[in-house]
């Protein structure tokens, strides 16, 4: 029994706190998207009862609804500047909504009962019309607050009894008559709005506690994604300092320096450090993921020469392409091109885009490097003389843990997280990475960004300076 009444002080705490702000901004917003609508409505019932009716009692009835509209529209400003923090406001936005509620619904009420008790013939099916049309309204746009819901059509419904009876205390009509026939017909009127209004509700309820599981879920994802993300940061920052003491014990036993390495060791040492090199490489770019995963990559953006940035990228993988004899040759703008964009970051883009090239090319095959700009575009592209990639794997390519080689035997290592990596720098420049590719010819990826063009016509400003001179 205590934990019943455990379980049931937590639900109206949760509902006096999160549920009530929802429910409250919901009903506000709403509101305030239909107010057109209800004004252009009032408007019109309002100028038909003028010319049919009496003007004066129109004209008085539509002010009292449109002083209550006012009063929503004030009470809406201050919702929407409630942060939901404090219970207190809370309350106090209830209480007035409530009070609103109730001003509003006894306005419209007066209204349809003036043009009731004015009609003395032909049945009342004008008045009633209106009502059931603002009974309607408020059941489709009032669900989000039930008790608001329920005050406002009571008193909606004691409007519909008075006028369905109106006839009945004139006329004392025989129970054959066509005036009880109106009466039982408001009453079914009366039921098909109740339901209405329930199912309204209900559609809101389950629209809301669908709401509430998707929270409660990405809760649950973000807990589980910050916990994965330090272990992988944990785990990688720890096996980095071991492995790089292995590294170095490897390359000291290998070079001699610990002395002679037998030839039976030979073969056994160079495969220790190509996978500890793996190893490290593995490492680095899980960093580099968990970092761009949590936001924590930073980038210090600035304007860069596209020219000298692949100059400089296809300088610092001589050493690799020499060790696999692939050559490497460019083919740069003949005119200046500038970017904004992160040196290290981008120079971590053209090494991925070249070791890949390198790495898959055949043997007697080449890598080319060109710039070129087009439409105020910059492109780099990198193209390889490789096996190619097949283009059902084309989805695949910039996916985490993807490997480029299409063969069933990778010939080459890696990690599979380089182009991934590669590509989000790319988004992170607003910029585009792709490729074309031919099976059994070769591979063309390349990077395109916007050019500063401002400043590159600066630039080619200053170099043709000491011509003119």
């Amino acid at each position: 029994m205590t934990g019943l009444r455990a379980t049931w002080a937590a639900r109206r705490e949760w509902f006096n706190s999160t549920d009530r702000e929802q429910r409250i901004k919901d009903y506000v917003a709403l509101s305030n998207q239909l107010v057109w609508q209800r004004q252009a409505s009032f408007l019109a019932a309002a100028l038909l009862t003028a010319f049919y009716f009496d003007p004066v009692v129109a004209s008085i009835c539509y002010a009292g609804v449109f002083m209550s509209e006012l009063l929503d529209q004030l009470l809406g400003a201050r919702a929407r500047a409630w942060d939901g923090k404090d219970p207190k406001v809370g309350a106090r936005l209830l209480k007035s909504i409530t009070i609103n509620t109730i001003v509003s619904s006894l306005a419209i009420g007066v209204f349809v009962l003036s043009i009731a008790v004015q009609q003395t013939s032909g049945g009342h099916f004008t008045p009633l019309f209106f009502l059931f049309s603002a009974s309607l309204f408020a059941a489709m746009y009032n669900s989000q607050l039930v008790n608001i819901l329920v005050l406002r059509l009571s008193i909606y419904g004691l409007t519909f009894l008075a006028i369905a009876f109106l006839d009945v205390v004139r006329y004392r009509p025989e129970f054959s008559s066509n005036i009880w026939l109106e009466v039982f017909t408001i009453l079914f009127v009366l039921y098909f709005i109740i339901d209405t209004s329930m199912k309204f509700y209900k559609s809101y309820q389950e629209r809301l506690e669908q709401m509430h599981r998707i929270q409660e879920e990405a809760e649950r994802t973000k807990a589980a994604y910050e916990i994965k993300s330090q272990f992988l940061s944990t785990v990688s920052h720890e096996l980095r300092t071991p492995l790089t003491s292995i590294k170095a014990s490897l390359d000291l036993v290998s070079t001699g320096v610990l002395g002679e390495v037998p030839a039976t060791l030979t073969p056994a040492l160079s495969i220790a450090a190509k996978n500890s090199q793996r190893l490290s490489v593995l490492i680095d770019d899980l960093l580099d993921l968990q970092k761009m995963e949590a936001g924590e990559m930073e980038f210090n953006f600035k304007k860069i020469d596209v020219n000298h940035l692949v100059e400089e990228a296809v300088e610092s993988t001589e050493g690799y392409a020499n060790k696999v004899g692939i050559p490497v040759t460019t083919t740069l703008s003949p005119a200046p091109l500038a970017i904004h964009g992160d040196q290290a970051r981008l120079m971590q883009v053209m090494n991925n885009l070249l070791s890949n090239a390198l790495k898959f090319s055949n043997e007697g095959g080449s890598v080319r490097v060109h710039v070129t700009s087009n439409d105020n575009r910059v492109r780099i592209s990198v193209q390889d003389d490789g096996v190619g990639i097949p283009e059902e794997a084309r989805s695949k390519v910039f996916e985490k843990f993807s490997q480029v080689d299409s063969s069933d035997v990778r010939k080459v290592g890696g990690t599979g997280l380089g182009l991934n990596i590669t590509k989000q720098i790319v988004d992170r420049h607003k910029g585009i990475i792709d490729f074309e590719s031919e099976r059994g010819v070769g591979t063309n990826f390349y990077v395109e960004f916007d050019q500063v063009i401002e400043e590159a016509n600066e630039q080619l400003l200053d170099e043709r300076l000491p011509l003119t001179a």
